[in-house]
């Protein structure tokens, strides 16, 4: 057919149309399913598959479990399927889910703002030794996670957890998190607001609720006054930060769409203020755009930055107010910069009454439940029952007099757990690994264990700030973009030509007011045997390079690839 000017398009070829699907957004009227893990949350809440491990699965034992609940549902209680023993990190993206689980799971203790009581941690200690072989790790979401668990006792650690006031709900997941909360909330001398009133709110209204269940993926809170920013704010989905407005006084400061993974994104300032009791509401009014808004096709853009930074603060803060809380925020300022580098608490510290707090460093978060027993009996001789778990894999014993302080620090160094640590055993931090994680491709825990000793060994006159933050895959669990030293587990070669592990180097990533990503130097990888010497040797070359003050970052941002190779 020839084109005419009644008939333009006969002169170019036809493409076939394609109806978009979009982005699987509630809110656009887009329901339908678009990959596995929408069907099965639309096939069955989460929150119910508690009754099918009560009644059915913990009675007929691992193999009854249904795929769907296995490696989907059961997560939001807390459950994952742990590594199965003798499987190398080359195998860890080839092999078939069925092919890396073993018969026993992770189970995450939900600890909202950290905050325990040395009766609650006696219990964790006491399920640790009797159900999880021992194991207990502090996570850098102020959690604890077990090991060895078998389906057929989960009822049991539940109805124990729960005698005391604990649970797993929520704890793994599409679901609202634990929420970070200052750990020093209501006790520190130099506290903007205490926000641990907001953590308890937002928890009993929402937390195992179906009205944010089913969310696009997981969505992370953080709530602190602390002018120290300790809950690392700037990598939350959401966060309140304390800061003292000039006309209403103290509040928090309004964040949202930060998160690390492999599209690292630090959060976004609104410019709103929100004062204490307006925190669970606003809370609600941000999840509630996750819930509708947020992109459910692909997994890789589910999180609520993809979103946030396609919007941009000025939308997202106009949604938020016109069609979830219905009124304007007041506008707010930014919080004033730390004073102080460490942001862990660590070491003895005077609280508003008087009394005194002490911060321990266990090693990269790696205690037990024996260990976890111990600390709850000092702290009931030493304080007044009350401790707490830090975003740093740290613990704190609260309420100390004077006079008790220094008996506290010795009893705590005799199990290991130094208020008075070097700054490689305050500043490492590990994820799971290879030793439990299916997703991980290297052992971290151990590594980063050793990697303290050899530094401590080598450098024991270096005395500055330091964060050496291990992952153990490219998931970024121990937040290695926004350290010092980030270590990327990957396979890598050796000088022999040989695949071992190893890890991707990041230098110079910050959170803070200064907060961003490390730099990679190109082709600069190291394997596990030569990660000591690495570290030894691009540490002295900041000590020798440095100018007066300047911090580690700053230095790595500024250095030649050959200083940092």
């Amino acid at each position: 057919m020839a084109a005419t000017p009644q008939n333009p398009a006969a002169a170019t070829p036809r493409r076939k149309v394609s109806r978009h699907r979009g982005e699987g957004q509630w809110a656009a009227g887009h329901f339908t399913p678009l990959n596995g893990n929408e069907q099965f949350k639309k096939d069955d809440d989460g929150l119910n598959v508690r009754t099918r491990i009560e009644t059915i699965y913990s009675k007929r034992g691992f193999d009854s479990i249904d795929p769907n609940d296995l490696r989907g549902r059961m997560r939001w209680w807390g459950l994952y399927t742990q590594r199965k023993p003798g499987i190398d990190g080359g195998k860890t993206a080839i092999l078939e889910p069925e092919e890396l689980d073993d018969k026993y799971f992770m189970l995450r203790v939900r600890i909202d703002g950290g905050r325990l009581t040395t009766e609650q941690l006696r219990v964790i200690g006491e399920i640790s030794q009797e159900f999880a072989r021992g194991t207990a790790d502090l996570t850098d979401r102020q959690n604890v996670q077990y090991h060895w668990i078998r389906i057929e006792d989960v009822p049991e650690i539940w109805n124990r957890l729960e005698a005391v006031g604990l649970s797993t709900t929520e704890a793994c997941g599409d679901t609202p998190r634990t929420i970070l909360g200052s750990p020093v909330a209501g006790i520190a001398e130099d506290e903007i607001i205490d926000g641990s009133p907001a953590v308890e709110e937002i928890h009993r209204r929402f937390i195992g609720s179906k009205e944010f269940s089913n969310l696009p993926r997981k969505f992370k809170t953080a709530i602190s006054g602390s002018p120290l920013l300790d809950v690392a704010h700037e990598i939350n989905d959401v966060a309140f930060v304390g800061v003292e407005h000039p006309e209403h006084g103290p509040g928090f400061d309004l964040w949202v769409g930060g998160g690390l993974s492999t599209n690292p994104k630090i959060g976004v300032r609104l410019g709103a203020w929100v004062p204490l009791d307006e925190v669970p509401d606003v809370w609600a009014g941000v999840i509630g755009i996750f819930r509708d808004y947020g992109y459910r096709r692909l997994r890789t853009r589910a999180r609520l930055k993809f979103l946030v930074a396609d919007w941009g603060p000025e939308k997202f803060r106009q949604i938020l107010e016109d069609e979830y809380l219905k009124r304007k925020l007041a506008d707010g300022p930014a919080p004033a910069a730390p004073v102080e580098r460490w942001r862990d608490h660590v070491g003895v510290h005077r609280q508003q009454d008087g009394r005194y707090y002490v911060g321990f460093a266990p090693r990269v978060g790696r205690v037990d439940g024996a260990t976890l027993t111990k600390i709850a009996e000092l702290a009931e001789a030493h304080g007044s029952g009350r401790v707490r778990t830090t975003v740093e894999q740290k613990m704190i014993v609260l309420d100390i007099e004077e006079g008790q302080v220094e008996s506290l620090v010795e009893a705590l160094e005799a199990l290991d757990l130094t208020a008075k640590p070097s700054p490689f055993r305050r500043g490492t931090m590990a994820c799971t690994g290879i030793e439990y994680c299916k997703l991980a491709i290297v052992e971290t825990k151990q590594r980063g264990s050793a990697l303290i000793d050899e530094l401590e060994r080598r450098i024991p006159e270096f005395d500055e700030p330091i964060t050496i933050n291990i992952n153990g895959c490219p998931n970024a669990c121990a937040r290695i973009q926004v350290a010092d030293i980030g270590l990327k587990g990957q396979l890598v070669l050796n000088d022999q030509g040989e695949q071992v592990e190893g890890f991707q180097v990041h230098l110079g990533g910050a959170l803070g007011l200064e907060a961003g990503f490390g730099r990679k130097v190109r082709g600069l990888k190291v394997t596990s045997e030569e990660l000591p010497d690495y570290v030894e040797r691009v540490l002295k070359r900041f000590q020798a390079e440095r100018e007066d003050g300047e911090r580690f970052a700053v230095w790595a941002s500024r250095a030649s690839e050959e200083a940092l190779s």
